[in-house]
């Protein structure tokens, strides 16, 4: 729907679009307006029509009505693509708008001098909203090879007392961010001066707040799906979850979500919380950690972790996995604290559905963030980020902080995955970022392209996932992202379209990899989870699908195949004998934990020294034993080291000692 706002705002030269209904079809419809629904709710006449008498007053013979999706139905070849016959339900049955609809360009009376828009041309976009700054300052301490001191905090703590500054947001001691607001009367800029200058802080930045991935708003998000049949979450198939579940069930893998909450009374996801959820909320709460009044936050983390193979609603694509909860307000300090909580409370892998404002101008991650994230990867949970839900190369933070620009194509870069969304036919979603930030993709959408005038109306086109049992904002109307779906007698379940649905399926992935083979390095991880996705054969890495599409199955069977377990031998000999020939003997295996498969030995490196002096390599042999001359009167010490043929060196060789009488 064309809001007020539009109307208010864009000024001269404004074309707006309504579907005229005649006085006559408009008999056909019993119980007028006040009978009629649009995308599943009741027609509000005062709300969603009369205010557009003052635009279009002259036209009194008419009753009009304006449809939500046609507000992105912006040039005249889409207007008449969009505007096709649709359907307009009653209580008491389904009339089809046919011919006797009429799709008209209004141009309204411009103000003088101006002339009216030609009834061609597109509407301009409305004012993008400046980012609402939170006011706060987050001030960074100096790091010595990743510590902070102590001394150096306490100075800083008394120095911020003295200029005034009230603490606010989230400090996190781990990465040495303290967060303050300037006192009355003084300006942050003013109070971001004065904290440059003292002795230990490393910067000072203005906070900002984040906003969830948005759902894609081209005018075909709400449409029919062109093949009806398929499973609702044919997803899991297409992306090789059985086969990973074969592999791993997900047991002790354990994903951390930082989103909007989550309804922690829905049945599919309530037996999968590892602890309560976290508040991570200091400014413009929005309840209990436990609730979700957006909806975001508890699609996002029942598609990782949803209960499995419970008989109700859908199978989680981490089958066993568990959830760590951090609703955030999207507020830098409340990103990096939810990022160490996390962190801390050792989860695998931990998503993050969100990103700049759109409407804001790009800007470099603050330092807090880029700390957290670094904070996460040195302990070796793997970082997952939605793109951007627009086909732009710039995926803003935190996805171009794990995947910098320039390095998607090189296989080894990055501390993260930034994730963007494929659709059913393993096709690029259109409304998707693209560029050298993309790492891989995964599904988040069946098919975005078509177009519907009534929201949530036909097979809905989304990923379905768990939904809040309350209204949410993303169902808002005129144009909600989240359609309800009954399942299994329950409407707690909604589809929704984006990035944000694609990132959370790779990590749930990512924990079940760190649970299954702990020896892998973040490094190894995120290299497998490329090197395995799906793509056309003979390629690698694209623009728009990165290094492709998800493939569990693959991901889950290379990290099993994944040896980083060192091997061990022992070595064995008298400790004293008069014997001018010794025959040392070793035995060794490549330590197997179960269900890793192991490589095997390759070879063994045979050491000795004499006397205390140099260390000798006497032999590299597939051997187990070795003949040694020995001399009167001389010490020595032998150890082997084993090494596998994933090229694993035993770390901590058994050393035996042997001495030769005079």
């Amino acid at each position: 729907m064309l809001s007020r706002q539009l109307v208010e705002h864009r000024g001269d030269n404004l074309l707006d679009v309504v579907l005229l209904v005649p006085e006559v079809v408009e008999q056909r419809f019993q119980g007028g307006v006040d009978d009629l629904e649009l995308g599943c709710r009741k027609v509000e006449p005062e709300r969603d029509f009369a205010w557009l008498d003052q635009v279009i007053g002259h036209l009194k013979h008419r009753k009009v009505y304006i449809w939500p999706r046609l507000s992105n139905c912006v040039s005249g070849s889409n207007l008449r693509r969009c505007a096709y016959a649709g359907e307009v339900r009653r209580s008491l049955f389904t009339i089809a708008l046919g011919a006797a609809i009429a799709v008209l360009a209004v141009p309204v009376a411009a103000s003088a001098g101006t002339a009216p828009t030609p009834a061609a041309a597109s509407l301009p976009p409305p004012p993008a909203a400046a980012p609402v700054p939170t006011g706060a300052l987050m001030v960074l301490l100096d790091q010595h090879r990743g510590q902070i001191a102590s001394a150096a905090r306490a100075a800083v703590d008394a120095s911020i007392s003295r200029l005034g500054a009230k603490p606010t947001g989230r400090s996190v001691p781990e990465i040495g961010l303290i967060t303050v607001r300037a006192p009355a009367g003084v300006s942050a800029a003013a109070l971001a001066a004065e904290l440059r200058a003292i002795p230990g802080v490393a910067s000072v930045q203005p906070e900002r707040r984040y906003v969830p991935r948005a759902v894609p708003n081209d005018p075909g998000y709400n449409t029919v799906d062109p093949n009806e049949g398929a499973p609702y979450q044919w997803y899991l198939t297409d992306e090789g979850f059985p086969k990973a579940w074969d592999v791993s069930t997900g047991t002790n893998a354990l994903v951390g979500v930082i989103d909007s909450g989550i309804d922690a009374t829905h049945p599919d996801l309530a037996p999968k919380l590892a602890v309560a959820p976290i508040d991570q909320q200091l400014f413009n709460s929005t309840g209990p950690a436990g609730t979700d009044q957006v909806g975001h936050g508890t699609h996002v983390a029942s598609l990782a972790c949803a209960a499995t193979n419970n008989g109700i609603g859908i199978a989680g694509a981490g089958d066993n996995c568990k959830l760590v909860i951090e609703k955030t307000d999207f507020t830098d300090s409340s990103i990096a604290a939810s990022i160490v909580d996390a962190t801390n409370r050792h989860v695998g892998a931990i998503n993050m559905s969100f990103g700049p404002d759109p409407s804001a101008a790009p800007a470099a991650a603050p330092e807090s963030e880029v700390r957290a994230l670094g904070y996460a990867a040195q302990h070796k949970v793997v970082l997952v980020a939605a793109a951007a839900d627009s086909p732009v190369t710039e995926q803003g933070d935190p996805a171009n902080v794990l995947q910098p620009a320039g390095t998607g194509s090189n296989i080894a870069s990055g501390i993260g995955l930034d994730v963007t969304a494929a659709q059913f036919g393993a096709q690029h979603a259109t409304f998707a970022g693209v560029g050298s930030e993309i790492s891989l993709a995964a599904y988040g959408a069946f098919n975005p392209n078509s177009s519907s005038l009534v929201p949530c109306m036909g097979q809905p086109i989304g990923i379905l996932g768990a939904y809040p049992s309350t209204v949410t904002q993303l169902e808002e109307p005129p144009d909600p992202a989240a359609c309800r779906v009954p399942l299994g007698g329950s409407t707690n379940y909604a589809t929704v379209a984006g990035t944000s649905m694609a990132a959370p399926q790779v990590a749930a992935v990512g924990a079940m990899m760190r649970a299954l083979n702990p020896y892998a390095s973040l490094t190894d991880l995120l290299e497998i989870i490329k090197r395995t996705a799906q793509r056309p054969a003979g390629t690698g890495w694209s623009s728009d699908n990165g290094w492709g599409i998800l493939n569990a199955g693959a991901a889950l069977d290379a990290t099993r195949r994944l040896d980083r377990l060192a091997p061990v031998s022992r070595i064995s000999a008298p400790r004293v004998t008069t014997q001018q020939t010794l025959l040392l003997r070793w035995s060794g295996h490549d330590q197997r934990h179960a269900p890793l498969l192991t490589s095997g030995i390759a070879y063994y490196l045979v050491f000795d020294r004499v006397n205390g002096g140099r260390t000798h390599r006497m032999a590299r042999t597939t051997h187990h034993t070795l003949k040694f001359r020995t001399r009167p009167g001389d010490r020595y010490m032998f150890w082997t080291v084993a090494v596998d043929k994933a090229g694993n060196h035993e770390a901590k060789p058994v050393r035996v000692q042997t001495r030769v009488p005079r």
